[in-house]
């Protein structure tokens, strides 16, 4: 007959040695504090502050291998990995559609760098047209490209009623220039038609870089994340938030332990007192609902049930959870367990003690919670003030300056006795940007610290109010013609239509 396979019995008793939530900490600490540095140092190698002699940010010359005074021209920078240009797409069609016509065409002037201006050959503009050309019976068409000399560049022939006609053409390249046509023939009168053109333009400046060689990073849906201002708020964000977080959620657990704690010293009292002992008391009470407590009263339980004296298990529970609250209970009852006094009175008193803390805790969370919203609406207030500055104020000055400029009156904006001289727009988002993060770092703290008294919650505050400055910049703020985007010129026809 087969023996019977004895089952295993496993008890984690999960000693203080066992607990990993410091280590935890640390490790993240760690982490973060490393990420938060490199967020620093990419700041500040592309920031205003290490700007080298050839105007360009550290962080450029040392990736392309630039030495600090060499000037890079566009031949260099098209050959370091970070600084190849990007086309943008520039688009023409007619206002209006083309109405009952035999031929007719369209000057047009083509935007971009010519050798002399870009100090080297400039990249191949590519561009492509579509056309939709209706008639009233089939009719054959041409739709055409012609250089300023008026010869063809590139056609395209077909019939308005064939079936999957497809008015397409594409050039590979097309030089700038003025005077260039778009001309549309067809054999039967056109009731309607409608072009459109689209040309990769060019403009000499690498698409991570700004007019004043400042690193803003690639357009992403019409923004840029990695614009060298955002590692400046990601710096703080990563290196102190992550870490804080976790140990505000750490707290908030033994928080929740600490308020069920004086119901299971009045339990236990109870128990005493109907004449169970403290082992027998505690493996009941295991059974029972104390919410965030029920693990640590299991873990009582099964030290006790392997003959961990009551004495031991209590102290290993108070260095356990490790806040003055439970660790001055625990004493208590700890020494009157060692005197063997009546030990329900004292549980009786350190329950009655403990719910006394937890009630004057709440007394002060309550007291502080206007003062924590009075702080958050006075970094709100500030912020929109920043925000309305930099996206009203700061593009109102530097357009009356370039208006100033263009009459000829000395680069500056009389305001009564005061001239206001030109200014970068990126300079002052910089400084607000600033700003509005170190006060967040001040409003951040004074909160946390008010509101429980740790450095960690007042970091959780800081690090929101920081991340709520970094999207409310990237939404609303750093718009092209604030950070420094080169303006595209203007691609449409350049005089009325005419009869080829």
């Amino acid at each position: 007959m087969a023996r019977k396979k004895k089952e295993k019995i496993v008890v984690d008793l999960d000693l203080p040695k066992d607990d990993s939530t410091l280590t935890k900490l640390y490790a993240i600490l760690a982490i973060c504090i490393l990420l938060g540095l490199t967020s620093f140092t990419f700041w500040v190698t592309n920031s205003h502050l290490t700007t080298q002699p050839n105007g360009q940010p550290m962080f450029v010359n040392m990736v392309c291998g630039y030495a600090p005074d060499y000037q890079p021209n566009y031949v260099s920078n098209e050959s370091c990995s970070i600084l190849h240009e990007s086309p943008d797409k520039l688009v023409m069609e007619p206002d209006d559609p083309w109405m009952e016509f035999y031929s007719l065409g369209q000057l047009f002037d083509v935007p971009g760098l010519n050798e002399s201006e870009l100090g080297a050959t400039p990249p191949p503009q590519y561009m492509e047209g579509t056309c939709d050309v209706g008639a009233s019976v089939p009719s054959n068409y041409y739709f055409e490209i012609r250089d300023p000399s008026g010869s063809s560049i590139e056609r395209y022939e077909g019939n308005t009623h064939a079936e999957g006609d497809s008015c397409y053409l594409n050039i590979t390249d097309v030089p700038k220039g003025e005077l260039y046509s778009l001309v549309i023939v067809s054999d039967e009168k056109v009731t309607e038609a409608t072009y459109k053109l689209t040309l990769d333009y060019y403009d000499g400046i690498p698409e991570n870089m700004n007019n004043k060689s400042q690193w803003i990073g690639p357009d992403v849906g019409g923004f840029r994340p990695t614009i060298f201002l955002n590692f400046f708020g990601f710096g703080f964000f990563i290196m102190f938030w992550p870490a804080a977080y976790y140990w505000d959620k750490v707290k908030e657990r033994i928080n929740r332990m600490e308020e069920k704690f004086p119901d299971f010293l009045r339990d236990l009292a109870e128990y005493w007192k109907g004449g169970l002992s403290m082992t027998i008391a505690v493996q009941t009470l295991a059974t029972s609902e104390y919410g965030a407590l029920n693990h640590e009263v299991k873990k009582m339980s099964d030290q006790l049930s392997w003959g961990v004296s009551f004495g031991d298990v209590i102290e290993m529970f108070a260095d356990r959870v490790g806040t003055p609250l439970v660790k001055r209970a625990i004493s208590l009852i700890s020494e009157a367990n060692r005197a063997g006094g009546k030990i329900s009175d004292i549980l009786v008193t350190a329950a009655n003690d403990s719910r006394e803390i937890k009630f004057l805790e709440g007394e002060r969370k309550r007291s502080i919670a206007s003062y924590i919203s009075v702080i958050w609406t006075s970094y709100g207030v500030f912020l929109g003030v920043i925000v309305v500055l930099a996206k009203v104020f700061i593009p109102a000055i530097a357009g009356s300056n370039s208006e100033s400029d263009d009459g000829g009156s000395g680069g500056g904006q009389q305001l009564g006795n005061m001239v206001i001289r030109n200014i970068e727009p990126l300079f002052f988002l910089t400084i607000f940007y600033y700003g509005v993060t170190m006060q967040a770092l001040g409003n951040g703290s004074m909160a946390g610290l008010m509101a429980t008294g740790r450095f960690s919650s007042g970091m959780k505050h800081s690090g929101l109010m920081i991340l709520l400055a970094i999207l409310c910049f990237n939404l609303i703020v750093f718009t092209p013609d604030l950070i420094g985007v080169t303006d595209l010129p203007a691609f449409k026809p350049s005089a009325g239509t005419f009869k080829p």
